[in-house]
């Protein structure tokens, strides 16, 4: 894993530095953790929901390799984008669904074990969630990255610290806060 990420940051580097064939390296190796990411993710959603993992990482690919704006740092900086992106996709996902409905029932999506305090049965509209999560944002950014790439992109404590640079313990104590706050936010 060590050296994979080794190897995912030099890619990185090099295409930021506009060498654009690394792409055809790159892809494979990014490719298999987004799919990772997604699959995890989707899994926690509710049964009949129709967006597969193979759309969501073509489309969150996509939109990261689309990026010339940005000088990849390194693998962490790379995911935390991509955390960034899959939420995008399944808010904007989640609000289509809502306006074919024509003003039906909000669509509810299952909440993360982590962020269900009351109950694991426990449902949220993901529309909410995104826009407690721009709030969360204003005030404290740290804490809405790190629901982001724990909820959003399935990332382990130990990966979270990693992309942010913070420690374990710091992370832990930013995701048990924001459960916390978004909890109180979503069911007002």
């Amino acid at each position: 894993m060590e050296e994979n990420s080794k190897q995912i940051t030099r890619l990185l580097e090099q295409w930021s530095n506009g060498d654009a064939e690394v792409l055809d390296d790159l892809m494979p190796l990014v490719y298999l953790e987004l799919r990772r990411q997604a699959s995890g993710y989707l899994r926690r959603e509710r049964p009949n929901h129709t967006l597969q993992p193979t759309a969501l990482i073509n489309e969150a690919y996509l939109k990261l390799i689309g990026r010339r704006d940005v000088k990849w740092q390194n693998r962490a900086h790379f995911f935390a984008f991509a955390a960034q992106a899959m939420r995008h996709i399944l808010v904007d996902y989640a609000r289509e669904r809502k306006r074919e409905k024509r003003g039906g029932a909000p669509e509810n999506l299952p909440l993360d074990e982590a962020l269900t305090i009351v109950s694991q049965e426990k449902s949220i509209d993901l529309v909410a969630l995104d826009e407690a999560l721009n709030k969360l944002a204003a005030f404290d950014e740290r804490q809405a990255k790190v629901v982001e790439l724990r909820y959003f992109s399935g990332l382990s404590i130990e990966e979270t610290a990693e992309v942010l640079n913070v420690s374990n313990v710091t992370i832990r104590r930013d995701w048990n806060m924001a459960k916390a706050w978004l909890h109180q936010e979503i069911t007002r």
